[in-house]
């Protein structure tokens, strides 16, 4: 499938979240594919969720207590049945600083064991960048609260008459990373594995040897519907195009000048205008080639 046809035309949430209709009862929220700020409460991201019989899943909660309202706000576009199910896909703060809006509502919260991991190691880091970039205000009510179910490489279950497979398949952007299968409606939510429209980041909690397992892992279940971590739900040749074709470029690109015996301190001199089409590549371009020199200085 080359085209991805939404049953229905994006709706707007206060002109931050963009609700997506993808089939049947399964719907994406698209949030901002800039950086954190006060206006975005942290979900500069996308998200999902699925309505069944027995109340609502949601794929990841946001980046903060109002953040995860104002997604509670786009889904009761669609249905008034409770969120009864949170799953976090990964330890970034957008994929679980949202937990706590639900889990007081009620709801059980799930996590891969990888994630919840990093979610408590790097909990104190992502409070202060949050609070620097999203401000005080809009940080107002956000607790870490940890998922009470975890697992370590897959979990399977059925809840109203819908069946969930969520995988784990390796370290990608996040050490924790995991991708939500829903094999009757062929819809793959990727999480953090799968960027389009913007550029990912290889950052220090990143590996990206290990995420181009994962994405494979992932495309091998050859989705219908994919709902990245970052952009509009797409198809599985764009997210091929937008993520896996650049980390194997970039790979390549550095170990082609290591082995001319570059140095890292002129890493910018790697030519990556083919990637440019994709935001934020003036931030994240430089500093992916760096972390990549990095890994493959230790490979």
């Amino acid at each position: 499938m080359t085209l991805l046809l939404l049953t229905c035309a994006p709706s707007w949430a206060g002109e931050k979240l963009e609700l997506n209709h993808i089939t049947d009862n399964v719907y994406a929220i698209v949030g901002d594919l800039g950086n954190r700020s006060p206006q975005n409460l942290g979900n500069n991201a996308t998200f999902g969720f699925v309505v069944t019989s027995d109340g609502v899943v949601l794929i990841d909660p946001g980046g903060s207590y109002r953040g995860a309202g104002e997604i509670a706000d786009v889904i009761r576009q669609v249905t008034e049945q409770p969120v009864n199910l949170v799953i976090n896909t990964g330890g970034q703060d957008h994929r679980w600083l949202g937990n706590g809006y639900f889990k007081q509502r009620g709801a059980r919260i799930i996590a891969s064991e990888k994630a919840l991991a990093d979610q408590r190691q790097r909990i104190q880091d992502q409070f202060i960048r949050l609070s620097n970039l999203v401000g005080e205000a809009g940080i107002a009510g956000t607790e870490a609260v940890y998922a009470g179910q975890s697992f370590s490489d897959s979990l399977e279950f059925d809840l109203g008459g819908t069946r969930f497979e969520i995988r784990h398949s390796g370290q990608a952007h996040t050490p924790g990373d995991s991708y939500v299968w829903l094999p009757r409606q062929k819809v793959m939510f990727s999480g953090d594995i799968v960027y389009v429209e913007r550029m990912l980041g290889v950052g220090s909690q990143s590996d990206s040897k290990s995420w181009i397992e994962a994405f494979e892992a992932m495309a091998a279940y050859r989705p219908e519907y994919l709902v990245p971590g970052h952009g509009k739900p797409t198809t599985l040749e764009h997210a091929s195009k937008d993520t896996l074709g650049y980390l194997l470029f970039l790979r390549q690109a550095v170990a082609e000048f290591m082995d001319d015996d570059g140095d890292i301190s002129d890493i910018g001199s790697i030519d990556q205008s083919a990637y440019h089409y994709l935001l934020n590549h003036e931030t994240l371009a430089g500093r992916n080639a760096q972390k990549v020199f990095s890994e493959l200085e230790w490979e």
